[in-house]
């Protein structure tokens, strides 16, 4: 990033192309975002997107999207993501500017030492145990909601050790959703005024987020009623104490890092599974190739922890789903000064639309960008600069707390179903979807046919590969 220069002209970006008066570009975005956004790196490294009558500029060049990453005094968090976001969790972790995001993150880092992994790990497998056990064959559900409840049980056991209720996950599970699509929809809105309008979608969207508060707070009273500290995340965020000030977290804090949490640890993990299954299942030879490789690892028993350094193929294959379907898929920044970015003049204030979506699927990084391969991801295969691209878990001093927590549970997760299940999408089954603040594939009815595997147990050593996996048992 270099300093303005006053006396040397800046470049200039171009506008993307269709915007509508009043309205600019809310109607593409709202509608098919992600086709919208990959057409415009042609333009330009920059190019000016508007969100109703606000600028916005989107960062279409993987070098510049790192440079704005790894700069978060100069861009912030901050824009109409997460406003919006804000009006949920407050100024909680995700959320959070720079200053008071660098002491949340220094509090709340013990919950999320490699060391307790292994705990998490058995959270997990008992959580996915429980749920395979009530899959019939031939069953048919939608996996999406499966893995959503699936996903937040984890969540609230392993953040959480006194749980909340069966009735209170069934009510995050349904507000989540509702939650995040409200979101994205408020932030590619074209004014504010929409969202005070009495339609069904603003409504639902107001009673989902009254009753997260409330469920959110009846965590908090039920866990400081109990008055045990269970040395694990709520008992962190209860005790913690920030070494430079002295203070800890009061109670409003506490309710914004207990939301975000419970919204993190659900809603993109889900997702990050949900895809995997569905490009699994619409590419038999890469299910023919997981399956056996787990059939040899396993030898007809569930996955452990200590078994994930081993699955090599499985990792290759969840980390090219988080290329082609990066759960989070689009952030927005705000430059907290004047500064330039590639050449191009930026005054304070201005927003920033960062999407890993584009890098992703850039050609020019990644050949048959939209070709579902993991084995892209075999050594020697992928560039460097590839490599650099990919930001599932973004960067910098903003990167996902919990990625190895992620990767672990979406790990565990697959292994354990594909080594018993085979899924099948329902032929005719409607699978309408709308965008959202974080990408997965909407629902995903499917039929569960139960599997026999080969049990030959292999003494396969952990071998190098694309995935960024480091929390195995070795």
């Amino acid at each position: 990033m270099a300093a303005i220069a006053p006396d040397r002209p800046a470049a200039r970006y171009a506008l993307a192309p269709g915007a509508l008066p009043l309205l600019g570009h809310a109607l593409k975005l709202a509608r098919r975002p992600l086709e919208f956004l990959t057409g415009l790196p042609r333009h330009g490294e920059l190019v000016e997107v508007r969100l109703g009558r606000r600028p916005a500029v989107l960062v279409c060049d993987a070098t510049l999207m790192r440079e704005v990453l790894l700069a978060p005094r100069v861009f912030d968090k901050g824009g109409p993501l997460f406003d919006k976001a804000e009006e949920l969790v407050g100024s909680g972790l995700f959320s959070a500017a720079f200053e008071p995001h660098r002491r949340q993150r220094r509090m709340m880092q013990p919950g999320f030492h490699q060391a307790r992994l292994a705990g998490y790990a058995t959270v997990m497998e008992q959580e996915t145990t429980e749920l395979l056990a009530g899959w019939r064959d031939g069953q048919e559900c939608d996996v999406r909601a499966q893995m959503h409840t699936l996903t937040l049980r984890i969540a609230a056991r392993t953040m959480f050790t006194n749980p909340i209720s069966t009735e209170a996950t069934a009510e995050v599970q349904e507000c989540m959703p509702l939650i995040n699509r409200g979101v994205y929809k408020r932030m590619v809105a074209p004014t504010a005024l929409l969202e005070k309008l009495p339609t069904r979608d603003n409504r639902e969207f107001a009673l989902a987020h009254h009753r997260m508060r409330q469920v959110v707070a009846k965590t908090i009273t039920q866990y400081r009623e109990a008055g045990i500290d269970h040395g694990d995340l709520m008992s962190i965020l209860i005790s913690t104490v920030d070494e430079e000030t002295g203070q800890g977290l009061n109670e409003e804090e506490i309710h914004k890092q207990v939301t975000t949490l419970l919204a993190g640890g659900m809603e993109t993990t889900a997702n990050a599974i949900c895809s995997t299954l569905h490009l699994i299942a619409g590419h038999p030879e890469v299910e023919r190739q997981l399956q056996q490789e787990l059939d040899a690892v396993l030898g007809g028993r569930p996955a452990e922890f200590a078994d994930l350094p081993r699955l090599d193929y499985l990792g290759r294959v969840l980390y090219e789903t988080l290329r082609l379907r990066p759960p989070v898929w689009l952030l927005t920044r705000i430059t907290t000064q004047d500064t330039e970015l590639g050449g191009h003049r930026l005054a304070k204030g201005t927003i920033l639309l960062v999407s890993p979506y584009i890098p992703h699927h850039d050609p020019g990084l990644f050949p048959d960008p939209e070709v579902f391969d993991p084995d892209r991801w075999l050594p020697g295969r992928a560039s460097e600069a590839a490599r650099t691209a990919m930001q599932p878990f973004i960067l910098g001093n903003r990167k996902c707390i919990g990625d190895k927590f992620a990767l672990t549970e979406a790990m565990l997760v697959i292994a354990r179903l594909h080594a018993a299940w085979t899924l099948r999408p329902i032929p005719g089954a409607a699978r309408e979807h709308l965008p959202e603040a974080t990408l997965g594939p909407g629902p995903l009815p499917m039929r569960l046919t139960r599997r026999a595997p080969a049990v030959t147990a292999s003494a396969a050593t952990p071998t190098a590969n694309g995935c960024p996996y480091q929390g195995g048992g070795q």
